[in-house]
């Protein structure tokens, strides 16, 4: 009989079907631990086909945190509702926006669908809760209370947000299939670490007041795509995240059919401040 080798092994595991034991069993191989508070960037497709459907791999995740754990993910908002003020829209776009745009609700507004299906799911999942805010995450579990808590309405990714709590409770960002360069996390960084020139977006969320729609303003560290400096490069959060990983030595595992990466918060924060004060103190060689 022909020996297979490892990889041939795992590309023929690979085209199995996932359980929701196996996934736990490969989160735990990663290193997730009971008690864990874990913020989840995942791609449903790469993780390959999954019994049950994609509910399945955060419930798997539930499992390897167990009941002391916390799960979190960055639920946002669709389309035009924190757009109007941010100079994103034209002024035709943002005059029909403000006539026609529902009024948001932490509970009901759906997920931005950027952030894939399995935010959705999770975000509407029985004993789920989300933060009142348009800057609106999901959690589950033993800290999903303290995380999702009240929090400033101006620079909501800062000190006293979800984000802030979660680095504080020693939060880990779990990395599967996803891109780099979207870990929500370093919007925390870029709002908590002093440099000069940040750029300050404000704009306008639409909020239900006694039958009447409200359009009330947010100010934030801008997150929009382009950066809240002026000399962030293309894909600088990607830069950081694959910096980080090559300096802790983090060459990930296997979750499913996914690549996956598991960090500490407080490391990467760690490791992405100095260099977010270095290359805003720079010479933007675009000016």
């Amino acid at each position: 009989m022909e020996r297979r080798t490892k990889n041939e092994e795992r590309r023929a595991e690979d085209r199995e079907m996932w359980s929701r034991k196996e996934l736990a069993r490969d989160f735990r191989a990663l290193g997730v631990a009971a008690g864990d508070v874990v913020m989840l960037h995942a791609s449903v497709r790469s993780v390959g086909e999954v019994a049950g459907g994609p509910d399945q791999i955060h419930l798997a995740l539930g499992d390897a945190v167990a009941a002391a754990g916390t799960l979190m993910m960055y639920v946002g908002c669709p389309n035009y509702y924190d757009d109007v003020g941010r100079g994103v829209l034209t002024p035709e776009q943002e005059k029909e926006v403000l006539e026609k745009q529902p009024a948001f609700d932490a509970l009901t507004t759906r997920s931005a669908r950027a952030h894939g299906v399995l935010v959705e799911f999770f975000r509407t999942f029985p004993g789920t809760v989300v933060n009142n805010h348009i800057a609106r995450f999901a959690a589950a579990g033993a800290h999903a209370g303290r995380l999702m808590a009240e929090h400033p309405w101006n620079l909501p990714y800062g000190t006293g947000s979800p984000l802030d709590r979660f680095r504080a409770l020693g939060g880990k960002i779990l990395l599967l299939g996803s891109d780099h360069d979207e870990v929500t996390f370093l919007h925390h960084v870029e709002h908590t670490v002093e440099f000069a020139g940040k750029k300050i977006s404000r704009y306008k969320v639409p909020y239900g007041v006694d039958g009447q729609i409200v359009w009330r303003e947010v100010e934030e560290v801008n997150t929009a795509g382009d950066g809240a400096h002026k000399n962030w490069p293309d894909r600088f959060f990607a830069q950081l995240v694959d910096g980080y990983l090559a300096r802790t030595g983090n060459q990930g595992g296997r979750v499913g059919s996914a690549n996956a990466y598991l960090l500490s918060a407080q490391g990467l924060y760690d490791f992405a401040a100095p260099v977010m004060q270095a290359t805003a103190s720079s010479v933007d060689p675009r000016s």
